[in-house]
């Protein structure tokens, strides 16, 4: 016991030194605070060192069709984001939730939901290519097409299977809960059902041997699931479903025993926290859906395993409301999160700061962009940087 109880204590001064270690070096607006809805950013680093960000903007979300994705650039050395720029547009429909990433090519990847009959259980996922995107204004993109998610009837075996697997509650959350698991599982026996509604929102992880995991959530089903390429993205397979009761939007982060973890945000029953999972198959199959000891409003999380071997999450580090993000560092491969840094909040109802992305340059600094609302809206741009 006093062996655990001083691993521990040295545990938490090395996460408290590790978060000490990053100083705030720079903090900005991508651009000027604006009346339109901007809402969940992506960033990648481009091979010259430049960072692009995109974003969607609009009158609303899924209910409103003048919704587009936008993106700004910040080249190398510049001390302010450039002008911003229309990234991907389909009229008539929302555009929403993009992400951004390279693939094993160096290609850079756009990938965005456009939600038919302003539902998001009826989204339909879209990606385009680009290997010339490093010029000033949006890349001139090559390619466009969708992706399509093909679950079985297999799908619904899973479900129930991952249903009967969760421990049991006592549903004071609501007297029809049990009913819900049974509506999940019998909507999946519907093929147009389980095939639509898969969306992004956090960019892929992709394993050291070159597959490519692409985390996806339903709002219809509530839960998640991962699209597996092994032909870098030409096509996809699906994971077993991460069943939960209400897991949404997964990051995903590679222990380096090749064991996977899925944090997810909390969109069920109390207690409001990150949910977890975990694949110990390259995200073939997951485990049961568990609740931490984090503390989540039903708001994106996102995570990053960084260059000397820490693991950083970026949340709202509250139950109820987003006016609060916080950066956590775990030195041991998130088995534990004894320490977190503030990096921006405000009394309820001032201010909401949600959706994070983040990214390690070559440097190693942290790179943080985010929604901003406070009144007017804008995605916020924050540095932090070893001393």
């Amino acid at each position: 016991m006093m062996k655990t109880i001083f691993d521990l204590f040295v545990l938490m001064l090395f996460s408290a030194a590790a978060l000490q270690a990053q100083k705030l070096i720079d903090a900005k607006l991508i651009f000027p605070p604006q009346d339109k809805h901007v809402h969940s950013s992506s960033m990648v680093e481009c091979p010259d060192g430049s960072l692009l960000a995109c974003w969607f903007e609009g009158s609303g979300e899924r209910n409103a069709d003048d919704v587009r994705i936008r993106g700004a650039r910040l080249k190398k050395g510049a001390s302010s984001w450039g002008p911003v720029f229309e990234m991907a547009d389909t009229p008539n429909y929302p555009d929403c939730n993009p992400i951004l990433y390279l693939d094993n090519d160096q290609r850079l990847i756009l990938m965005w939901v456009v939600v038919r009959a302003n539902r998001w259980e009826a989204a339909e996922l879209k990606y385009r290519i680009s290997t010339d995107f490093q010029k000033d204004g949006a890349p001139k993109w090559q390619w466009q097409d969708i992706v399509l998610i093909k679950n079985t009837n297999k799908f619904r075996q899973d479900l129930a299977a991952g249903f009967r697997a969760l421990p049991e509650t006592n549903h004071t959350w609501a007297e029809y809960a049990p009913r819900y698991e049974k509506m999940i599982i019998e909507a999946a026996n519907d093929a147009v059902k389980r095939e639509m509604g898969w969306m992004t929102r956090i960019a892929p992880t992709i394993l050291a041997d070159g597959r490519i995991l692409l985390p996806l959530y339903s709002d219809g089903f509530n839960l998640s699931l991962v699209a597996i390429s092994d032909d870098n993205g030409h096509t996809w397979n699906p994971s077993t479903p991460i069943v939960g009761r209400g897991n949404i939007q997964p990051v995903i982060l590679a222990r380096k025993s090749g064991e996977l973890v899925a944090y997810m945000r909390d969109n069920g029953n109390p207690p409001a926290r990150i949910m977890k999972s975990l694949s110990k198959d390259r995200g073939e199959t997951w485990s049961p859906v568990e609740d931490m000891k984090i503390p989540n409003p039903g708001a994106s999380v996102t995570g990053l395993v960084l260059k000397n071997g820490d693991w950083c999450l970026v949340y709202n580090d509250l139950e109820d409301g987003r006016h609060n993000l916080t950066l956590a560092i775990s030195g041991d491969e998130g088995r534990t999160w004894p320490v977190n840094k503030i990096i921006e909040e405000s009394a309820p109802g001032e201010g909401s700061f949600a959706y994070p992305a983040v990214l390690q340059t070559k440097d190693g600094s942290i790179h943080i962009s985010y929604s901003w609302h406070k009144g007017k809206k804008s995605i916020k741009y924050v540095v932090f940087r070893n001393r």
